[in-house]
């Protein structure tokens, strides 16, 4: 046995060290390794498989919003790119230039997209000509690049996947409905399937996107207490449109501007799943998006008939369950140990004994709960924990957040919960962004969302204590 707990003692305890837990899981689980290229990873099977469920799952709620796929290139010249004033100054510190085609230098630079409106733009201003042309609602599935000066794998890489949603509509109201379409959209996503709550609300002026109208987020909270923005959704409104000369002409024959939205989530959503859900023995998927739902481990699989019973119940399961059997000739602890690792929801355990009693061991990875469930009413139990073990993973990490939320009402008060109290913090604000900056540079916390459930828990800001118009969520973050 001391062999077998190898595995998990090569991780470091998340209360010793979260970050370095956090990087042992990710390279023990084998999610990903480190390339060449700094700050660029390789998306190994167990990692990018999560990101294929990930993919599968949003795609076809997009798609019952009317969401069609689209791909555009990865280069943007510097010509177009720089249309958008605003816009580019946003996004220039984290640009990737190419200036070589080949051995001859290019006449324009061209920029590996770190983002794709400028694009989407140009396409629009000549495919959009008339109201009949309208909505566009287009996403597209591909990496983009930003030279990210520190990275962390999932969290912060140069080059990372993502979906980018482009969305081009007839009137102010249409644009702004679709932004929070999406927005609830991701939401229900990362709550129902990545069993991950969130707090849905508006970025203040400073922390928007840039050339956006307003921009909406999901802020989710991981288990160190800090902050993750897990998806957002921009309303752009007209500019970009008059940036780059995408009218229509309308139901008067009257010449418009289009209005549009984009939003976009990343791969990113991985390190959130390691970081609300994980242990330390390692990951802990929830069901819905684990790429393998349950695994059968044979026990003294050399025995006669424990092979031939473990590839039966596969057999009887693989049509409704994700499900694989370990054949390997790895020892029982280290299969265990290999699984809870890897943050497969279910185990189920058999051997010569369990065939004889007509019944197999079944182990939940979240409680480590073992059930005795007999061969009979195997495939509607597993289905049944499958869903239980979904609920109360999704429950764990809510009722995790809702202890980490504090109020603060005098600047006093806040500094002391950001100082002691892990989490978010919630405050009233003036919308002064001197007073945004202010707490930024002395408790390193930033304005994370106005929460669309707003509540006036204090008259006044919580920085500068004078009227207050806006409540907050503030809180140190990834």
């Amino acid at each position: 046995m001391a062999k077998d707990k190898k595995l998990v003692e090569s991780i470091t305890s998340m209360e010793d060290d979260f970050a370095q837990w956090y990087t042992d899981v990710v390279k023990k689980a084998e999610l990903m390794d480190y390339s060449s290229i700094k700050g660029c990873m390789i998306f190994k099977p167990a990692g990018y498989a999560i990101w294929e469920n990930i993919q599968q799952e949003l795609d076809r709620r997009f798609k019952e919003t009317g969401v069609q796929n689209v791909y555009m290139p990865m280069f943007i010249s510097e010509g177009l790119l720089n249309k958008e004033k605003e816009h580019v100054e946003g996004f220039a510190p984290e640009v990737a230039w190419v200036t070589h085609g080949g051995l001859n230098q290019l006449q324009e630079r061209l920029c590996v997209r770190p983002t794709s409106e400028t694009l989407f733009c140009d396409f629009y201003k000549n495919d959009i000509q008339s109201y009949r042309d309208l909505p566009k609602v287009y996403n597209q599935w591909c990496s983009v690049v930003r030279w990210e000066k520190e990275t962390r794998p999932f969290l912060r890489s140069r080059e990372f996947l993502w979906q980018e949603g482009h969305t081009a509509h007839a009137t102010e109201q249409e644009a702004q409905e679709r932004t929070e379409q999406m927005l609830n959209v991701y939401a229900d996503f990362c709550e129902e399937v990545l069993a991950i709550p969130v707090i849905r609300g508006q970025k203040t002026e400073k922390e928007k996107f840039a050339g956006a109208k307003a921009t909406y987020t999901i802020e989710a909270l991981m288990h160190d207490g800090k902050a993750l923005q897990s998806g957002t959704s921009h309303n752009f409104g007209d500019g970009f449109a008059k940036a780059f000369g995408i009218q229509f002409t309308d139901k008067n024959n009257q010449l418009q501007y289009v209005h549009q939205t984009s939003w976009g989530l990343s791969t990113r959503l991985i390190g959130a799943i390691i970081m609300v859900h994980g242990d330390n023995s390692g990951l802990v998927l929830p069901p819905q998006i684990a790429p393998v739902q349950v695994m059968i481990v044979p026990i003294q699989q050399q025995k006669e008939g424990v092979l031939e019973k473990a590839n039966e119940l596969y057999e009887a399961l693989k049509g409704t369950l994700r499900v694989k059997v370990d054949d390997s000739e790895k020892s029982p602890g280290w299969k265990f140990a290999e699984q809870e690792m890897r943050g497969i929801p279910v185990r189920v355990e058999i051997g010569p004994k369990d065939i004889e009693k007509g019944q197999c061991v079944v182990v939940r990875r979240d409680t480590r709960e073992k059930y005795q469930i007999s061969f009979d009413e195997l495939q509607q139990r597993l289905q049944e924990l499958l869903d239980t073990i979904q609920s109360d993973m999704y429950q764990r990490a809510k009722d995790h957040r809702d202890s980490h939320i504090s109020d603060a009402h005098n600047y006093e008060e806040f500094q002391e919960a950001i100082a002691q109290k892990p989490g978010f913090v919630r405050g009233m604000w003036c919308e002064e962004q001197a007073c945004e900056e202010k707490i930024k540079e002395e408790t390193t916390a930033t304005s994370r969302c106005m929460p669309f459930q707003q509540e006036q828990i204090s008259d006044v800001c919580v920085c500068c204590g004078k009227p207050a118009k806006k409540l907050v969520f503030w809180g140190k973050a990834y």
